[in-house]
C-alpha cells in the first residue's frame, strides 16, 4: 500500500482518488473549495463536482496542501492546466526528491505555450514527472466503469511502478516514454472537440464531424512529430482514443461548449455560466502559438482562434476553413519526418 496525494478536488481528481483507493492505496485528496472537503468528509460524496456518485470509502479530504503531501509516495496533480503552475509552486516545498508527480491536466499553458510536464519540470524540479491521459470521463471512472489510459514517464522504472500501482482490472494502464506525445494529445483533443461541437451545433452533418476529427488527428500528429513525439502515440489511447471519445460525447465540456457556440450562443457568456473549466478554449491561442513556433499549419485551430480570440462570425470562420488549399493527405507529415 502506498500513500497517494491527489491535488485537485474537481471531478477528475476525485475520480482518481477513487481509483487509487480501490487499488489498495491510502488516498488523500486536497481541494481548494472548503465545501468539497466538508461534503466528502460528511457524506462521502463530492456534491459540487460529482453529484450523486458515492465515492470509494476511506478517501481523506483536506484543505491543507502540506498535510496531504507530507507522507505522499505518489502525487497526482489534477488541477486545471491554467492553474497548474501556481499550485505546483505551492507544492514544491513539500515534495521529496524523486517523488513521482503525475499530471492529469489536459491543456497547454496560455502565456508560455508550455505543456504540463514542462511546467512541472520548472516548478518542482526535484520530482519525477509523469503524464496520465486517455479516453476517460470522471464520472465513469468514479463509478468504476472500465477505462484505459496511457501513463508516460521518461524514467522506465518509475513509469513501470506507476502502471502496476495504479492499474486495476477496471482501470487499465499502459506505459509509454513519450511524455510530449501524451501531454500534447490530451491537450489538443479538447481543442478539436470544440470544433466538432460547433459542426454539430451548425448541423453540418456527421460527415463533416468525421472529417474534422480525422483532420484534427493529422494536425495533432504533425505538430507532435515536429516537437519530438512519436506518431504511434497519436494512434493510441492518448491520441485517437481520447479524440474519438471527446469529440463524440455531449457529456464532454468542450464538445457541449462547441455545440452551444455553433447554435449561436455567445462563448463568453457560456464560460461565465459554467462552474467547471473548459480546457480547450483556454488552450487554443497556445496551440496556435506552438504551430507558429514549429512551422506547422493548423487550419482547424486557426479557425477556432478566429471565433474565440478574434470574435469572428462562426460562418465566416467555417468558410475560411473550407477554403483551405486542397492537397495530399499526409504530404506535410512526410516532410517533417
Amino acid at each position: 500500500m502506498a500513500h497517494v496525494a491527489v491535488i485537485g478536488g474537481g471531478a477528475f481528481g476525485t475520480a482518481m482518488a477513487c481509483v487509487m483507493q480501490r487499488a489498495g492505496h491510502a488516498a488523500a485528496l486536497w481541494a481548494r473549495e472548503s465545501e468539497v472537503v466538508a461534503a466528502i468528509r460528511e457524506s462521502g460524496e463530492n456534491t459540487a463536482f460529482l453529484p450523486g456518485v458515492r465515492l470509494a470509502s476511506g478517501i481523506r479530504a483536506s484543505g491543507d496542501l502540506g498535510d496531504v503531501l507530507t507522507a505522499a509516495e505518489i502525487v497526482l496533480l489534477a488541477v486545471p492546466a491554467q492553474f497548474l503552475r501556481a499550485v505546483a509552486e505551492r507544492m514544491r516545498p513539500h515534495i521529496r526528491a524523486g517523488t513521482p508527480v503525475v499530471s492529469c491536466a489536459k491543456g497547454i499553458e496560455r502565456d508560455s505555450c508550455a505543456l504540463m510536464p514542462d511546467v512541472m519540470a520548472e516548478t518542482i524540479p526535484q520530482a519525477t514527472v509523469a503524464v496520465l491521459s486517455g479516453p476517460s470521463f470522471a464520472k465513469e471512472i468514479a463509478v468504476d466503469l472500465p477505462t484505459g489510459v496511457s501513463i508516460a514517464c521518461g524514467d522506465a522504472r518509475v513509469g513501470g511502478n506507476l502502471v502496476r500501482m495504479m492499474g486495476t482490472s477496471r482501470f487499465r494502464t499502459y506505459l509509454t516514454d513519450d511524455v510530449t506525445g501524451v501531454a500534447l494529445g490530451g491537450a489538443l483533443k479538447n481543442v478539436f472537440a470544440i470544433a466538432s461541437g460547433i459542426a454539430a451545433g451548425k448541423r453540418l452533418g456527421d460527415g463533416a464531424r468525421a472529417t474534422l476529427i480525422t483532420r484534427g488527428l493529422a494536425e495533432m500528429t504533425r505538430l507532435g512529430i515536429s516537437m519530438g513525439a512519436r506518431m504511434e502515440t497519436f494512434l493510441g489511447l492518448s491520441g485517437v482514443g481520447d479524440l474519438a471519445l471527446t469529440c463524440n460525447a455531449l457529456q464532454s465540456r468542450n464538445t457541449s461548449f462547441g455545440v452551444a457556440v455553433g447554435e449561436g450562443r455567445d462563448w463568453r457568456q457560456l464560460l461565465r455560466e459554467r462552474k467547471t473549466v473548459t480546457e480547450g478554449q483556454a488552450s487554443v491561442p497556445a496551440v496556435l502559438g506552438l504551430g507558429r513556433k514549429y512551422g506547422i499549419d493548423l487550419a482547424i485551430v486557426r479557425a477556432l482562434d478566429e471565433i474565440l480570440s478574434r470574435d469572428a462570425e462562426v460562418d465566416l470562420a467555417i468558410s475560411h476553413l473550407l477554403a483551405h488549399p486542397l492537397g495530399a493527405e499526409w504530404a506535410a507529415l512526410s516532410e517533417n519526418e
